[in-house]
C-alpha cells in the first residue's frame, strides 16, 4: 500500500488570512470565508467530502464486481456537516448519495451491496466517530 501526502500553507490571522493546499496535481486556495461562509476556494471539509465520495464509489464498484455485476457508472456525492458543538467547530456527519447504472441487478441486491460497501471504504473507517448515512439509487438506462 502507498502513503499519500498533502501540504497546506496558511498565511496571516484566522479571519483575514489565506491558505493554499497542494496534493498530486491539485493546488487550491482556502480561507475563512471559503470554510465558514460562501467564499471562493475550497476548504478541508469539502476535500474530505471528495475523499469520502471517491472512496465509497470505489468500494461499491468492488462489491458489485465481486457479486458478478459490472457497473457502467457510479456517481457519489458526500455531504460533510460541520457544526458548532460547545463552542468548537466539529464534523458531525457524512451523508453519501450514490447513483449507479448497473445492468442486471435488482434494487434489493444493489441496496445490500451499497450498504455493505461502507465497511470496505477506508475513509468511512477513518470517520467511524461520526454518523455516516447512505442513500442509494439505481438508475439503469
Amino acid at each position: 500500500m502507498a502513503d499519500r501526502t498533502a501540504t497546506a500553507v496558511w498565511e496571516g490571522d484566522l479571519k483575514n488570512g489565506k491558505g493554499t493546499m497542494h496534493f498530486a496535481d491539485y493546488v487550491g486556495q482556502y480561507s475563512w470565508s471559503s470554510r465558514f461562509e460562501e467564499g471562493e476556494g475550497t476548504n478541508p471539509e469539502e476535500l474530505l467530502a471528495g475523499a469520502h465520495a471517491g472512496c465509497y464509489a470505489m468500494s461499491v464498484s468492488s462489491g458489485l464486481t465481486k457479486a458478478g455485476f459490472l457497473p457502467k457508472r457510479i456517481e457519489t456525492t458526500a455531504r460533510i456537516a460541520l457544526r458548532r458543538i460547545e463552542g468548537k467547530s466539529r464534523i458531525v456527519s457524512s451523508h453519501l448519495v450514490i447513483k449507479a447504472d448497473v445492468p442486471g441487478i435488482s434494487d434489493e441486491e444493489f441496496q445490500a451491496i451499497a450498504q455493505a460497501s461502507s465497511d470496505g471504504c477506508p475513509v468511512s473507517a477513518a470517520l467511524a466517530g461520526i454518523e455516516i448515512t447512505h442513500e442509494a439509487k439505481l438508475i439503469n438506462d
